[in-house]
């Protein structure tokens, strides 16, 4: 049984407001946490307001929260001081992937909290391990591995690292169900956390297929979206091999494990999109061809999508079949 916490009286700090920062903060916000959200950039002072409330707004239409927009603003202050963060219990540092980076936001996040205010990091890249020897209390550090939209998605990874105290990452784990997530405590680290080792894995093998000549770019999105897309809201990879016949996955392991794709190195196919200046939707200019008008329509389509993918999987909770058996047990009992 996950606790309930009183988030109104845990002040929650984030350092970063890029896109994602955004996101965690409105997601923090809708929880019901008093939010103090750090600009190391002062050219995201000009945007964060506006990205928040645009947030905020449309988690209201499409009823995430019952709060109104403007009184949860209520709950926010977006500085560029960090000495603001001084009564927060907890601090996210959402920057880019840059050691050097971090560990000066770091030092500047640590020369005010208190010691028993625990620091995380939305990284998705490096190490967790690697991350907390760069603060003077190690043990309080741990990753928060967000997915975006941050604010939607039911999907986080708490990840601790050598140093980190499991009492401290249960708690992390328990307060992040207050969230709307379905989280996962990653108690060892590894680099990649669960989901991207998982989701690289995969990635590895499409640009082989497309690399090689066996399929398209077209189909090889059109067998995700078909396949794995159709069942993973709804259940994992052990579930579904579970649900659809364990030993014939066993039969195609022993033949085709020896066959799919090592390679150790970045795919040429990526490697030239990026040296070309390409960043997908963000600049027109990815995998697919896009006019400027319809990287737009796909980011707005995204965003339609994952309200909409959100309001379906809430149908079919981790526990579903869990709670199924209850009810038709407490409706027998009433018999």
């Amino acid at each position: 049984m996950n606790k309930i916490m009183a988030t109104k009286d845990i002040p929650v700090g984030v350092a970063g407001l890029g896109l994602m920062g955004c996101s965690i903060t409105a997601c923090l916000l809708m929880a019901g946490h008093p939010v103090i959200a750090v600009a190391p950039i002062p050219d995201d002072m000009k945007h964060a307001h506006k990205r928040v409330l645009s947030h905020l707004q449309r988690a209201y239409q499409e009823g995430l929260t019952t709060k109104q927009p403007e009184y949860l603003l209520e709950s926010l202050v977006i500085t560029e001081d960090f000495g603001a963060l001084k009564p927060c219990r907890l601090v996210i540092e959402s920057t880019i992937e840059n050691l050097e980076i971090k560990k000066t936001v770091y030092g500047k996040i640590e020369s005010v909290i208190d010691t028993t205010c625990l620091l995380v990091s939305n990284t998705s890249a490096i190490p967790i391990s690697i991350l907390q020897k760069l603060t003077t209390h190690p043990e309080r550090f741990f990753g928060l591995h967000w997915a975006e939209p941050s604010h939607t998605t039911r999907f986080l990874e708490v990840i601790c690292g050598d140093l980190s105290s499991i009492e401290l990452g249960e708690y992390l784990y328990q307060l992040s169900h207050q969230w709307g997530k379905e989280p996962i405590l990653v108690r060892k680290d590894i680099r990649g956390f669960i989901t991207n080792r998982l989701m690289y894995a995969m990635y590895r093998e499409a640009f082989h297929l497309v690399e090689n000549g066996y399929a398209t770019i077209e189909d090889v999105d059109r067998s995700c979206r078909n396949n794995a897309g159709y069942f993973m809201t709804l259940v994992g990879i052990f579930r579904w091999m579970d649900l659809t016949g364990v030993a014939a996955y066993h039969n195609v392991m022993k033949d085709l494990f020896p066959d799919l794709d090592n390679s150790t190195t970045v795919p040429k196919l990526i490697d030239d999109i990026v040296k070309e200046g390409g960043r997908g939707i963000a600049n027109a200019k990815g995998f697919y061809k896009y006019t400027p008008e319809e990287a737009k329509m796909w980011e707005e389509t995204f965003a339609d999508f994952s309200y909409k993918i959100r309001e379906l999987a809430l149908q079919y909770p981790a526990n579903v079949v869990e709670l199924k058996m209850e009810a038709a047990r407490k409706e027998q009992e009433e018999k």
